[in-house]
């Protein structure tokens, strides 16, 4: 079965001029993620479902010794095991011709690109997988038109980390997306 959101589109080659890849999608209407999701972010859903597969499984046997409301509310937590593991999947930058996407866990941001200034790459400290703790780092940043920045990504969250060239491929491909929209919108 295939899982569309775990891929990016198009296989991207080390070899490949990133201005002949940036926009390499037949349909710009759809919303796509210009990255795969990196080993981290794979790693942590793939153990929250191997968890809810055993929650699963504990209430299969809750129901069959006959305890239906601990069963259901055990199944009720695989549910919801499997929503986060989903959701944590789903986190990212998307792009379409309609704008950017920022989908983070609780809160999603779309940015149409009448709205968005630049998006360009900066040296600043950067939270390391999230954490707390912030290390010196990359961060794709994007700047509105009203002056509002947002931090897009790092080349220290679960889907860059220890993966410097797909960092800097992604950061390329929604600089090149911004170029196409934003720029062809701003000079109309």
């Amino acid at each position: 079965m295939p899982l569309p959101f775990l891929t990016a589109d198009r296989d991207f080659d080390a070899d490949d001029d990133i201005d002949d890849v940036a926009l390499p999608f037949a349909d710009h209407d759809q919303w796509r993620r210009p990255y795969r999701p990196g080993p981290w972010r794979v790693g942590l859903a793939a153990l929250a479902l191997l968890l809810a597969s055993f929650v699963l499984l504990a209430a299969v046997v809750i129901a069959a010794a006959g305890a239906v409301g601990g069963a259901l509310f055990t199944f009720g937590f695989a549910l919801l095991i499997i929503g986060i593991a989903l959701r944590v999947l789903r986190m990212g930058v998307w792009v379409s011709r309609a704008g950017l996407r920022h989908v983070r866990f609780f809160v999603t941001r779309t940015v149409p690109w009448p709205q968005a200034g630049t998006v360009r790459t900066v040296q600043q400290p950067v939270r390391w997988l999230g954490l707390p703790r912030t290390v010196q780092g990359q961060a794709l940043v994007l700047v509105r038109q009203n002056g509002e920045q947002a931090t897009l990504l790092t080349d220290r969250n679960a889907d860059f980390l220890s993966r410097v060239e797909a960092f800097d491929r992604a950061a390329d491909t929604i600089e090149a997306w911004n170029a196409e929209y934003a720029g062809s919108l701003q000079a109309v």
